[in-house]
């Protein structure tokens, strides 16, 4: 019998959500229905490696029962600035364990893939077509300024998005009741199916012509990224966010003819109202 990542996912969340930390009762506060409406600004680069940079505005919406949570990216932690960790990212989530110090859960999120000849320089090659990710997800705090997170995402539909890992380095520079400033350092990595299908250059296809070779990149790093995020309230309903992070390209990405700038500098802002 073939055991796919789908089945392998739907185990983990049957299993973990029947476990103890499921039947764990939620303080009074976290039962209420929770909701946040905002928009967001963000100037980076159209994809990795391109020279190509666009600025877009985005409306940044999350909703919270308990300890599920739906949520465009960036939105879920602003949500729940001032009262938890780093949050679980975007997409619908389910938080499976918490403690003083460790958060582990699960999450769902679809992936938009990549319109190949939206842009020149992928033009010619196939496609990624958008899918359905699943994210298992762990933060853990270390010293009482640092925390350590990370996440393995898969791609669920077998649409050629492979798995991703990530993990994170965070420490606070600074908070007060209606403020925080945090840096942070990252890393990713991806198996050989993300990133033949995102820094690959098959031999057959017309890009392989126009830059005079093909490439076929194995499993390994994917990019690394230096930033900073302050996130302020505004009295008890409105809060804001300021981002900006520089990430660089690594391993048999950095290596790939597709790549017109292996380093890159992107900013973020955003307001939303909570209730």
């Amino acid at each position: 019998m073939r055991v796919t990542p789908a089945a392998l996912t739907l185990g983990a969340m049957l299993l973990l959500g029947a476990g103890p930390a499921a039947a764990q009762t939620l303080p009074a506060d976290e039962e209420d229905f929770r909701y946040l409406l905002g928009l967001g600004l963000r100037a980076g680069p159209d994809y990795w490696g391109s020279e190509q940079r666009s600025l877009s505005l985005k409306p940044l919406w999350a909703l919270r029962w308990g300890r599920w949570r739906i949520s465009t990216s960036g939105a879920g932690g602003l949500m729940g600035f001032g009262n938890e960790a780093v949050g679980p990212g975007p997409g619908a989530s389910r938080e499976l364990f918490r403690s003083s110090t460790l958060r582990v859960g699960f999450g769902l999120r679809f992936d938009s893939g990549r319109n190949s000849d939206a842009v020149s320089s992928t033009a010619g090659l196939p496609d990624v077509q958008r899918t359905l990710r699943g994210r298992l997800y762990a933060s853990y705090a270390l010293a009482p300024p640092w925390q350590l997170s990370g996440a393995l995402s898969q791609d669920l539909l077998g649409k050629r998005g492979g798995a991703v890992a990530t993990i994170d380095l965070t420490r606070r520079l600074y908070r007060s009741p209606m403020a925080e400033l945090n840096a942070f350092v990252s890393a990713s990595a991806g198996d050989r199916r993300h990133m033949l299908s995102y820094f690959g250059v098959p031999a057959d296809s017309p890009a392989a012509q126009r830059y005079g070779r093909a490439y076929e990149p194995g499993a390994g790093l994917r990019d690394a990224t230096l930033g900073a995020n302050y996130t302020r309230a505004f009295g008890s309903h409105w809060v804001g966010y300021a981002g900006a992070s520089l990430s660089t390209l690594l391993g048999p990405a950095a290596d790939s003819p597709l790549d017109q700038r292996r380093s890159a500098f992107g900013w973020s802002l955003g307001l939303a109202y909570r209730n």
